[in-house]
C-alpha cells in the first residue's frame, strides 16, 4: 500500500512536492468506499491529478518512474554509469543541488517503511531507510556519501550486510546492493516494489508485452477477454497467435540497408500476432453464422489498441493488489471507457485486493461522474518562478463554507478557475487582427 511520494529538484519540480494518499482528516470530504485500511494505516484507492499543459503533471509521474528505475537498476550498472540527474534549471543554484526522492509504503506484513535518496550526476549523496512496526519509527540505515551507518535492527546476515557496504559503489544504492547480495530485509522490500508499475498513457505499445505474457496464463486470459468485451470495442472475441518472423512483416517505408540489418537480427525469431474476431453479416444486414478476423495493429482504432495494451497492467494490479500509475489515462479513449476502468479500482467487488490507481488527466467529466472525495483530486500549477506546485482540493480553504459547498459542481468550478491549475491564455482576437 502506497502512503506517500516526495520529490524535489527534478525537471519542473523545484522545491519538494508531496503526493499523499492518506485520507483527509475532514471526513466529510472523504468517500468511505475509496479508503483502504491496513492495520492502523489508511490510504486512498484512487488519486487523480489535473493541471494545465506544462504544469508538471507528467514530471511528477516521471519522478516516480525514475525512482523505481534507479532502485532496480543502480546496483547492476557499471561504475562509469552516469546517473539520470535532471534538475530544475529556471532558478539559480538548483543545478548544483541534488535531486531527492522519498517514498512511504506498507508491506504485506503490515510494516511501514520510509525510504529515500538524493543524487547528482555522479554520486548517490545520501540514502536512508526507516521502519515502523509498533511505536516510534526506527532507523535501519543512514548513508552520507560513502559512509553507510547500519543499525542492528536491519534484518540480514551480518556478513552479507558487511559485504553490501563494501560492494556499494558511489553511483549505486545501498538498498539495491543489499537486494543483489540477498540481504533478507532488502529482499522483502523489493517484493513490494514488484507491484509498483508506472505507465505512459500516450506510449502504451511497450505494455503489450506484459499483456501478451499474461495471456499465456489461463486465469489472466479469461480476465483480459472479459475486460475487453465489457468495454464493447466492436469485436466479439480476441486471440493471440505466435508466428515466425517473415520479411513481409517489416514496414515498407524503411531503407534497404536498415531492412537487411533487421532481417539478419530477426530471422528465425518468433513473435506474436493479436487478432480480433468480428461478426459477419449477410446481404440483408442480418447476422450470419460466420465471423471474420483481422490483425489488431492494422485495422483497429488507437483507442482499442490502447485498451488492449493496458488490459494486462490493469488486471495484474487488480489481481495482486499492486500500485498502477498512468500518465494521460484518457488519451485515445472514450470518456466512458476511462470512467469504467477507474471504477474497477473504486469497487470492492472488482478490487478486493486493494490495488491503488494514480493517474493524470485532462478529462474534467471525471470530476463529475466519479464518486471520489476532494482529497483524491490533486492539481498542479506553476508558481511565480515556474516551479510546479502540487495540492489537493482538500487544501483549498473557503471563506464561507456555508455558501460554498465543497462538492458542488467540481467540474464547473475547475473550468471557471476557482481551483487554479488551468491554462491562462492571452487574447486570440489580437492575434487574428494582426
Amino acid at each position: 500500500m502506497l502512503i506517500e511520494f516526495r520529490g524535489s529538484n527534478f525537471r519542473s519540480l523545484g522545491d519538494e512536492q508531496v503526493l499523499s494518499l492518506v485520507p483527509s482528516s475532514k471526513h466529510s470530504e472523504c468517500v468511505d468506499s475509496t479508503i483502504f485500511t491496513k492495520e492502523k494505516y489508511e490510504a486512498l484507492s484512487v488519486v487523480s491529478i489535473y493541471g494545465a499543459n506544462a504544469s508538471g503533471k507528467s514530471n511528477l509521474i516521471k519522478a516516480m518512474k525514475l525512482f523505481d528505475r534507479i532502485v532496480h537498476l543502480s546496483a547492476r550498472s557499471s561504475s562509469t554509469t552516469v546517473l539520470p540527474y535532471d534538475p530544475f534549471l529556471l532558478r539559480e543554484g538548483y543545478n548544483l543541488k541534488p535531486t531527492e526522492f522519498e517514498i512511504t509504503f506498507i508491506t504485506e506484513n503490515n510494516i511501514r517503511y520510509r525510504y529515500g535518496f538524493s543524487f547528482n550526476q555522479k554520486d548517490i549523496l545520501s540514502e536512508w531507510l526507516y521502519r515502523k512496526k509498533i511505536g516510534r519509527e526506527v532507523s535501519l540505515f543512514v548513508r552520507e556519501n560513502d559512509i553507510i551507518d547500519v543499525s542492528s535492527g536491519f534484518n540480514g546476515a551480518s556478513k552479507l550486510i558487511e559485504a553490501s557496504i563494501e560492494a556499494t559503489r558511489n553511483n549505486a544504492l545501498f538498498l539495491s546492493t543489499c537486494d543483489m547480495l540477498n540481504v533478507e530485509e532488502a529482499k522483502n522490500i523489493f517484493q513490494w516494489f514488484k507491484y509498483f508499475n508506472v505507465v505512459d498513457g500516450l506510449e502504451t505499445e511497450i505494455e503489450e508485452i506484459t499483456t501478451v505474457n499474461l495471456w499465456e496464463q489461463e486465469e489472466y486470459r479469461a480476465k483480459i477477454k472479459n475486460y475487453l468485451l465489457a468495454l464493447n470495442l466492436g469485436f466479439k472475441d480476441i486471440n493471440i497467435a505466435t508466428k515466425k518472423f517473415e520479411e513481409k512483416d517489416l514496414p515498407e517505408n524503411i531503407d534497404k540497408s536498415t531492412r537487411q540489418s533487421l532481417i539478419g537480427q530477426l530471422e528465425g525469431s518468433t513473435g506474436f500476432l493479436v487478432k480480433t474476431i468480428h461478426q459477419l453479416y449477410n446481404e440483408f444486414g442480418k447476422q450470419s453464422m460466420q465471423t471474420i478476423e483481422w490483425d489488431m495493429d492494422k485495422r483497429e482504432s488507437s483507442g482499442t489498441k490502447k485498451a488492449f495494451h493496458l488490459s494486462g497492467p490493469i488486471l495484474w494490479a487488480l489481481t495482486n493488489g499492486g500500485i498502477l500509475i498512468i500518465d494521460e489515462i484518457e488519451a485515445k479513449m472514450h470518456p466512458i471507457m476511462t470512467l469504467d476502468t477507474i471504477n474497477l479500482f473504486l469497487s470492492a467487488e472488482t478490487n478486493p485486493n486493494k490495488a491503488q490507481l494514480i493517474y493524470t488527466t485532462h478529462d474534467t467529466n471525471l470530476m463529475t461522474y466519479l464518486n471520489i472525495g476532494r482529497d483524491q483530486i490533486y492539481l498542479t500549477e506553476k508558481n511565480n518562478w515556474e516551479s510546479t506546485e502540487l495540492y489537493s482540493l482538500s487544501d483549498i480553504q473557503y471563506k464561507d463554507p456555508k455558501k460554498e459547498h465543497p462538492d458542488t459542481d467540481r467540474e464547473k468550478r475547475y473550468l471557471e478557475g476557482r481551483y487554479g491549475a488551468i491554462p491562462v491564455f492571452g487574447s486570440f482576437l489580437s492575434i487574428l487582427n494582426k
